[in-house]
């Protein structure tokens, strides 16, 4: 890819023509994120290996890190019986996730005492279908939802601050109709993803949060649609409501039963077409299609996937890895800068749990999918308890088509980094 990129220079930013003409950059999809973290930990198992080091390395691979982790979430069990079966006493669960800029412009070195966490607030809108010319005997789910995108895009009210460091922004990772083809329909119901970071907040916060924020959209979208209605002189369909997903499943429950409830959720998790984001949609959508009354409403829920944050800049073992890495950066002339949190999605989550269960019953009543076709192991998490670090090699522009990896972060100074962290603090 480094080579191919030579041809391609007009197309490419300043400052990567300029790393493809210094020559020491690696460009390719997957080389910084994250092959090089996976190629370095085998390596490293390798030489422990054959030197026969006095230690038990446990290298841990997982699929699909950054959609739904389904391989750390079940890696969490498996790693529950190796403790017990050699009696193993975890001392540090390591990860080489690349350094990550901060911002634009970037270029220090970064290692991570902890990982924020990342949670997904949703909302179905549901308003009433009619013909476009009677446009007002209904109620589109899109003019709904532009009262709402907008009070959740980079809402400050989202943003955490701990140990000096705060998350970005939320933003939409999906807004569209669920209206499949063309008509002269109105589209009835449309739905919307929101990504927010957390540092130490539960998910029963962000959902209070998210409630405060659909009820200011809902009370300005109200005002909008009854200011409209009086110029028409027309009634209208009523105003829009806010209801957790949980307290739409309870109604539903009341009106027609559990077993209506659980068919829904069966028939639609056995739907494969569907993900997992795409199911929790559909079991909302279908409980609200059998619960017209309810209707115009914003309804709240979770999708997957959900990230605890873990922090563990307290720990001592955690300290003396940074101060020595920060020596052997010294070393080799680079300014390593430790910060608390990862600002990418880290499988790190996964371990280390700290949080009470009030903190997770929230997710688990408002996520369609719970105990389905999602499923997060808190309680056991919280068994795999030891320091957490991320310690990987330079590059920049991950997911990008000039993703590239600094050769000499990655094939001397972060290598001679994790063998010496291993053999000086463990051995």
């Amino acid at each position: 890819m480094t080579e191919a990129l030579q041809a391609y220079k007009g197309i490419l930013d300043q400052d990567a023509v300029h790393d493809l003409e210094a020559g020491n950059y690696l460009f390719g999809r997957g080389t910084m994120d994250m092959k090089m973290g996976l190629a370095m930990h085998m390596a490293l198992l390798e030489k422990a290996s054959i030197e026969q080091w006095p230690i038990n390395l446990l290298l841990v691979t997982v699929p699909d890190e950054e959609v739904n982790s389904s391989g750390m979430r079940r890696a969490v069990s498996t790693m529950i019986d190796l403790q017990y079966n050699y009696d193993l006493d975890y001392q540090l669960f390591l990860n080489s996730e690349p350094s990550f800029t901060q911002k634009p412009g970037d270029t220090n070195h970064y290692i991570y005492s902890g990982t924020m966490g990342k949670i997904m607030p949703a909302a179905l809108f549901y308003g009433k279908e009619s013909h476009v010319g009677e446009p007002l005997k209904g109620m589109t789910a899109n003019f709904i939802a532009s009262f709402f995108t907008p009070r959740m895009e980079w809402n400050p009210l989202f943003q955490e601050e701990h140990l000096g460091e705060r998350t970005p922004l939320p933003v939409s990772l999906q807004q569209r109709d669920l209206k499949q083809y063309y008509s002269t329909q109105t589209p009835a119901r449309a739905q919307a993803l929101y990504n927010v970071f957390l540092l130490q907040r539960p998910a029963s916060d962000i959902m209070d949060l998210f409630e405060r924020t659909a009820n200011d959209a809902a009370d300005a979208c109200n005002a909008s649609y009854q200011k409209i209605c009086e110029h028409e002189q027309v009634d209208g369909i009523g105003n829009v409501r806010v209801l957790r997903y949980d307290e739409l499943e309870t109604y539903a429950r009341q009106q027609y039963g559990d077993a209506y409830v659980e068919n829904i959720r069966a028939e639609v998790s056995a739907n494969d077409a569907l993900d997992e984001r795409d199911k929790s949609f559909q079991i909302a959508d279908q409980l609200m299609i059998g619960c017209q009354e309810l209707t115009p409403a914003i309804v709240l829920l979770f999708a997957p996937p959900f990230y605890p944050a873990v922090n563990s800049s307290e720990e001592t073992v955690t300290n003396e890895a940074i101060e020595l890495l920060e020596d052997m950066g010294e070393h080799y002339g680079i300014d390593l800068k430790p910060i608390h949190y990862f600002n990418g999605i880290c499988d790190l989550s996964y371990v280390s749990y700290q949080s009470t269960d009030e903190g997770w019953v929230s997710y688990e009543k408002n996520l369609p999918v719970w105990g389905t076709d999602y499923y997060i192991p808190f309680e056991s998490m919280q068994q795999l308890q030891a320091p957490v670090l991320n310690v990987g090699p330079f590059g920049k522009d991950p997911h990008q088509m000039t993703e590239r990896l600094h050769k000499q972060s990655a094939f001397q100074h972060t290598p001679a980094m994790l063998e010496r962290l291993i053999s000086q603090l463990f051995c």
